[in-house]
């Protein structure tokens, strides 16, 4: 990543869309708790500040990103600083019950780089592991899905279920239309109407413009 690209990512949020986008990720959390046991072990990949990782009970709680965002981080969050497309060579392999990913394949350089990382998450899976992908479909967004510009890669629910099967990994679920496009955009923000919103899937097809996947390394 340039410094310019990672100067990007600190500056698109301010501190008060931040706590904002942290409250709704307590709420998104918590619905995508059902994924995640307990008494597992969970790695969250391309972190940021840990919005997912924060809001996720696990025995162990991992992350990683290309940046120091440590000081983001609970104290039991064990923060690896590294490129995803090296996370093997980082992390412990057939360990992890869960790898997640969110809003973050679509930045990588291309096709070949997603289906990179994606066999790079089977790698840190244990058989019987669960890869988590929460990702903004083109096809959902149409243009407005270039308005950012470390956008590269154009993803729609076919074309990341294929990567998925290309990285070695089985699709168990896909949820086309799950969250709304970015956390600027109609998903509520109190916290009661996300959850409102979370429960009732008819609303999702109305303004979801994000893919839920789930795969599993058999």
């Amino acid at each position: 990543m340039s410094p310019t690209l990672g100067g990007l990512y600190e500056a698109r949020f301010d501190e008060r869309e931040a706590a904002e986008k942290d409250r709704l990720w307590r709420e998104i959390g918590r619905y995508l708790q059902r994924y995640v046991r307990r008494g597992g072990s969970v790695i969250d990949v391309a972190c940021d500040r840990g919005y997912f990782i924060r809001n996720v009970k696990a025995r162990e709680r991992w992350a990683t990103d290309v940046r120091d965002v440590a000081a983001h981080l609970p104290t039991d969050v064990r923060f690896v600083r590294c490129d995803g497309l090296e996370l093997a060579a980082n992390v412990p392999n057939d360990h992890f019950d869960v790898v997640f990913m969110s809003n973050y394949l679509e930045h990588l350089a291309g096709p070949d780089e997603v289906v990179r990382q994606l066999s790079e998450a089977r790698l840190v899976l244990r058989p019987g592991g669960r890869l988590i992908v929460l990702q903004p479909n083109i096809r959902l967004v149409g243009g407005r899905y270039w308005d950012f510009i470390d956008h590269r890669v154009a993803l729609t629910e076919r074309s990341l279920a294929e990567a998925v099967a290309m990285a070695g990994l089985e699709t168990r679920s896909v949820t086309v239309r799950f969250l709304p496009y970015t956390t600027k955009s109609a998903l509520p923000k109190h916290p009661a109407l996300v959850r409102a919103y979370l429960r009732f899937p008819p609303l999702w097809r109305l303004v979801g413009k994000q893919t839920l996947l789930i795969a599993e390394r058999t």
